[in-house]
């Protein structure tokens, strides 16, 4: 097929948009924290599951010391804490507001890369990250009978979907130093999984809070299938078609393609979630979309 590759790209924006929306429908039920461990435990085993498929072993053991240090690192800043920080910010604000925020990880990383990567920030660059904090800030600042729709859990979610910008792209410089070399994105997602498994259940044990893990998910069967149905769309179907799309199409291309999940947010956020979605809102989103574009493209 011609445009596999351009197909694969939009069809990640879909799937994480879906998945922040399953993502948003089990953290209101069971809560961010309780979530977020699940979903990685389970993600893990669909992705040892995976590795052993294709390269005949549970885990990539073989892999250099470094390149585990620098995968792990990026699992527990990217996956651990950033997707909870991720997953509060759906609670409180929703999946189309708080996977607008995400975007703002395109920035955090070329802000990263270019103070400890050395690499170079164009002008190009700079119009783009302009764009985006624009887009973003109209569509926060909506206008509702004449009023700023911002409230406390609005300010709370804000704050959390920054934080969930900063860690996933912190987590993924780390990320860009493991996977350095002819290594596959498969095995790294194995190894990032891991870490950040095994951190977040480390903490839940230190708590004493696996029990009420358990308690909690046994009374909401509902949410425990939806963890099980998000860690499936995000981290194995959305991360696989993104790697399909990087391999089948230009980096830059891929990378838009890829950041798209806003834009296919607002008509499941209107139909679903029952939002009103304003001009600005739409606007808004569409201009931030045009300066992440910016930002890749050059």
């Amino acid at each position: 097929m011609t445009y596999i590759g351009e197909i694969a790209g939009l069809l990640t924006s879909l799937f994480f948009a879906i998945n922040a929306v399953v993502v948003t429908k089990a953290v209101q039920k069971v809560g961010s924290v309780i979530g977020n461990r699940t979903r990685l435990a389970f993600a893990l085993l669909y992705l040892i599951i995976l590795n052993t498929i294709l390269f005949r072993q549970p885990l990539p053991i073989s892999a250099e010391s470094q390149r585990w240090a620098w995968l792990s690192l990026s699992g527990v800043i990217g996956l651990a804490l950033g997707d909870a920080f991720l997953f509060q910010s759906y609670y409180e604000v929703g999946p189309r507001i708080g996977t607008l925020l995400l975007s703002l990880s395109t920035i955090f990383g070329a802000l990263e890369a270019w103070i400890f990567l050395g690499e170079s920030l164009r002008l190009g660059q700079t119009i783009g990250i302009a764009l985006t904090l624009g887009g973003i800030i109209w569509v926060i600042l909506e206008q509702g009978n004449g009023k700023p729709q911002v409230s406390r859990s609005t300010v709370r979610g804000i704050m959390f979907g920054i934080l969930g910008a900063i860690g996933q792209a912190t987590g993924l410089v780390f990320s860009k130093q493991g996977m350095l070399g002819n290594f596959s994105p498969v095995s790294g997602n194995v190894i990032r999984m891991l870490a950040a498994a095994l951190a977040l259940w480390l903490v839940t044990l230190l708590q004493k809070q696996g029990g009420k893990t358990i308690r909690t998910l046994r009374g909401n069967p509902s949410a425990f299938k939806l963890l099980m149905l998000a860690a499936l769309i995000g981290p194995v179907i959305g991360v696989s078609l993104s790697l399909l799309a990087v391999q089948n199409t230009e980096v830059g291309v891929a990378s838009v393609l890829t950041s798209l999940s806003p834009i296919f947010i607002l008509p499941i956020s209107h139909f679903f979630f029952k939002e009103k979605l304003g001009w600005q809102a739409i606007a808004g989103t569409m201009l931030a979309m045009v300066g992440v574009t910016i930002l890749f493209l050059t």
